[in-house]
């Protein structure tokens, strides 16, 4: 009988799979050594494969090359990391060794672009396109950046004020992206995004305040789907919409060059996940030569900001189950040594769904399982809603432990978690890990952070710091011995 996990897999799945593979009756992913990872730092643990970052970016610039070159589409493709999905460096410094360029949400994020600068990771040449709503210290950020040579940073203008702000701080010419409010899928619960300015809007707001304004130049239009990018009619009518402000907005203003289509690309979220990439960027292409054509107007340079499709598949959870609970006649809790809300907060949130695999024990008996977190919470769990398919694990035994992982978590989780800060229940964020390889193909780890201990949450809380009474008191009583 076909009984055993691997079975299941066989049976249900095309496997191996790129990604994932077995090994001495173990899984791989990208051929890491995943035991051999846990026998030498534990779990729970995190882990980030930096070579799978380029691998993705590599992946995107050739699907537009051929694009363009099948169309024969006059332009250039520029492919832009955002940053709100992973800010950590060694994120970026992989990133940025595959000629990319940096889009940024807020204030902050403009440091960490001085701070590459000043490592050479980006030049005055980088694209650095600035969305979000923009108040004072980011159009300051924005303004000193500018200012000090960074001519080909481009802030999208979000709302009818920014371009005074701007003005205000920025000195001499500088060039502007107009953001278009789409249209939100009719299952949401507004009509329009709050961020940018509506379709029939926006040749007006040119008109108003960019078309004679000899300070501002308007370079790119900013198309962003909050659902990403989809094979679907609601993608494509949007898409349709916005090319055709484009092509009415070229039409008198000469120095619209660009269109940024983002909202980017989906993520492997199951082993049945069936995304063609090349497919749709060969028609997105398409499309926008055809329109442009149509339209007697020049094709623009194209423009994407992937952040969960460059950082997110480079990410991965391990977790041991520590405990079965029997709770009733057909629910078993499997217990994992950590917590779903702290660590993979986008499963509680937005019932997000990511791989699960186990680690182990492929070549055992499965059985039908919930999985729980340790947290108090009783939102605090992994189950079908979330997972693509019922959730089969190999069958809990105390006497064999169970490691399973959790895989292309590599956007959001962290920042959304509050990485070294406080978690809920005081649960306490794992060991993270750092995975490259050299130049000879051969595994290298770092240990990027280690899991956070008793005293490192207390000192966040304020019990381990002293009263200020008392050091004052102390201060005082070394004086007066003194005198």
């Amino acid at each position: 009988m076909n009984t055993k996990y691997i079975d299941l897999i066989d049976q249900s799945f095309d496997f191996p799979q790129t990604e994932f593979k077995l090994e001495e009756k173990a899984l791989r992913f990208h051929d890491v050594n995943l035991m051999a990872l846990v026998a030498q730092y534990g779990a729970p643990l995190k882990f980030t494969y930096l070579p799978q970052i380029s691998n993705n970016i590599q992946r995107a610039k050739t699907w537009f090359a051929d694009a363009f070159k099948k169309y024969n589409y006059t332009g250039n493709y520029n492919y832009c990391y955002c940053t709100k999905s992973s800010h950590f460096k060694h994120v970026l410094d992989e990133a940025l060794t595959n000629d990319i360029h940096i889009e940024t949400s807020s204030a902050f994020d403009i440091d960490i672009v001085k701070s590459l600068k000043a490592e050479g990771k980006i030049t005055n040449d980088t694209f650095v396109l600035s969305n979000g709503f923009k108040r004072e210290q980011y159009i300051n950020n924005i303004a000193e950046l500018i200012n000090n040579g960074q001519h080909n940073c481009i802030p999208i203008i979000d709302n009818y004020e920014e371009i005074d702000l701007l003005s205000q701080e920025i000195d001499g010419k500088f060039k502007v992206g107009i953001r278009i409010a789409s249209e939100e899928e009719p299952k949401f619960e507004f009509y329009t995004s709050r961020l940018g300015i509506g379709y029939k809007n926006i040749v007006p707001f040119y008109k108003n305040q960019i078309q004679n304004n000899d300070k501002v130049e308007l370079k790119m239009l900013h198309f962003f789907i909050n659902t990403g990018i989809r094979d679907n009619a609601y993608y494509w009518n949007e898409l349709t919409k916005c090319l055709k402000v484009y092509t009415a907005l070229k039409k008198i203003c000469p120095t619209l060059d660009s269109l940024n289509i983002g909202g980017g690309f989906p993520i492997k979220n199951s082993l049945a996940f069936d995304f063609d990439y090349g497919y749709i960027v060969d028609e997105i292409v398409n499309q926008i030569k055809t329109v442009c054509d149509e339209e007697d107007v020049d094709t623009p340079h194209i423009f994407t900001e992937f952040g969960s499709f460059t950082v997110g598949e480079s990410g991965g959870a391990i977790y041991k189950v520590l405990y079965q609970k029997q709770q009733n006649d057909r629910e078993k809790w499997n217990m994992i040594n950590s917590s779903f809300i702290t660590t993979l907060p986008d499963t509680w949130a937005i019932n997000k769904r990511f791989i699960m695999l186990p680690i182990n024990r492929w070549h055992e008996t499965y059985e039908r399982v919930l999985l729980g977190g340790l947290t108090c919470d009783s939102d605090d769990y992994y189950n079908s809603e979330q997972h693509v398919n019922a959730i089969y694990l190999p069958k809990y035994s105390k006497e064999k432990p169970l490691y399973i992982g959790f895989f292309n978590t590599g956007a959001y989780q962290e920042t959304i978690g509050g990485f070294g800060g406080l978690q809920h229940c005081l649960i306490p964020s794992p060991k993270h890990i750092l995975i490259q390889r050299n130049s000879k193909g051969e595994m290298m780890t770092e240990v990027f952070a280690e899991q956070q201990k008793s005293e490192d949450l207390l000192n966040i809380l304020g019990y381990n710091k002293t009263n200020k009474t008392e050091i004052e008191s102390e201060v005082e009583g070394t004086l007066i011995q003194q005198n």
